[in-house]
């Protein structure tokens, strides 16, 4: 009896190590993907900004101080976001090319395609464009009005959100 308790015993620890094990595998796995995921921004100069984003922001905010500029290190695709001090937030790709903007007052209409600006204007006239992007697939639009309109990149707009 007492052979058979020691055995029972030692399975015992044996399957406790293999949970444990398992615990510590699956943890260690998360911790590093946490890791990735969560890869901070960090402060970029803006004299080592691409050369696209510093021509952009001196042709469309050439005389608006920036408050700051960072490049979010993701080891995928890492991009850009710079502030200014007038309230407008951009986001680049990492080829400085915009993704993102968002202005309160409005985003400039030169910064967004013709078709969606006639769109705009014709259908909501009492609105202004408060928020840009661009995608691969797809430009979506934040509307004053707190609409937003996400159209194809042939400019037919695909969906509504209100």
């Amino acid at each position: 009896a007492l052979l058979d308790f020691r055995s029972y015993i030692c399975e015992r620890q044996t399957q406790t190590m293999t949970i444990m094990k398992k615990i510590m595998t699956i943890t260690a796995a998360v911790f590093f993907f946490a890791a990735i995921a969560s890869a901070d921004d960090r402060h970029v100069d803006v004299n080592r900004l691409p050369e696209t984003i510093k021509t952009f922001l001196n042709t469309n905010y050439p005389s608006v101080q920036i408050l700051y500029s960072t490049k979010d290190d993701d080891l995928i695709r890492p991009e850009y976001n710079v502030a200014l001090e007038n309230g407008v937030r951009l986001e680049f790709h990492n080829d400085g090319t915009l993704k993102q903007i968002e202005a309160k007052d409005g985003v400039p209409s030169s910064l967004i395609p013709a078709q969606i600006v006639q769109f705009v204007k014709g259908r909501y006239p009492d609105a202004h464009v408060t928020g840009y992007e661009v995608d691969r697939r797809h430009y979506e639009i934040k509307l004053s009005n707190r609409l937003e309109l996400k159209f194809s990149k042939n400019y037919n707009l695909i969906e509504i959100d209100d």
